[in-house]
């Protein structure tokens, strides 16, 4: 899903790589409030986690690559804030150390992976929340689809880009059908490894999941 230099133009690269700043800026100050000193030490784990997990790609149409994502599974153990800081800071260490997506692109693939895969797995697993009984099994099976659904939800991100400042040749329709189809395979995937990671963390230390919290789930920014 990383996207390479000159795949999108410099306009587009550059307005969502605003709006990418202004997401990760706004993590910053609700991550404060959000982590403690014991669910901290578990948002670095889950950082080098996801490195792992994202370092094996899997070829797509178009130049473009496909990966598990990981946003749904920090997103359920540390919160949308952390995680959206944590996907930020491991796409930075891959842009610049491993050449894993363009440098001028890192905007775009911090808003697709880092903001659109983590917030859109957020809305998935409240709404989830609200209907599964208040159980941990809930908790695993509504990971399972907020992280399934995810990384198309990221995907699609990158669509959207591409119609807007695309330099490549390929129409937006083989795009879609390429990005939106196999991300759907590959959410199975990272549905699967979310639920069993998210299953074993409820299991020996169910204090410091955030989407199990007591099932009292909640975002405060203070000033």
């Amino acid at each position: 899903m990383h996207i390479p230099d000159g795949f999108i133009d410099l306009k587009t690269s550059a307005a969502f790589s605003a709006a990418a700043a202004i997401a990760v800026g706004g993590a910053v100050k609700g991550a404060r409030n959000q982590l403690s000193e014991q669910s901290a030490p578990l948002a670095g784990l889950t950082a080098v986690f996801i490195f792992a997990v994202q370092m094996l790609n899997f070829p797509v149409a178009a130049g473009t690559s496909g990966h598990l994502l990981g946003a749904a599974l920090a997103m359920v153990l540390v919160g949308p804030y952390a995680a959206t800081l944590a996907l930020s800071v491991v796409l930075i260490i891959q842009a610049f150390l491993f050449a894993d997506g363009g440098l001028t692109a890192l905007g775009l693939n911090i808003f697709n992976m880092g903001v659109l895969g983590v917030w859109a797995s957020f809305g998935i697993f409240l709404i989830l929340k609200k209907f599964l009984p208040k159980t941990k099994s809930s908790i695993v099976v509504a990971s399972f689809i907020a992280a399934l659904l995810s990384v198309p939800a990221a995907a699609a991100g990158f669509v959207v880009q591409y119609a807007i400042g695309a330099n490549a040749t390929f129409s937006v329709s083989a795009v879609l059908s390429a990005m939106i189809g196999t991300h759907v395979l590959i959410g199975i995937g990272e549905g699967i490894i979310t639920a069993l990671t998210v299953s074993a963390v409820l299991a020996s230390r169910s204090d410091l999941v955030f989407g199990w919290d007591n099932q009292n789930t909640k975002l405060e920014i203070r000033s």
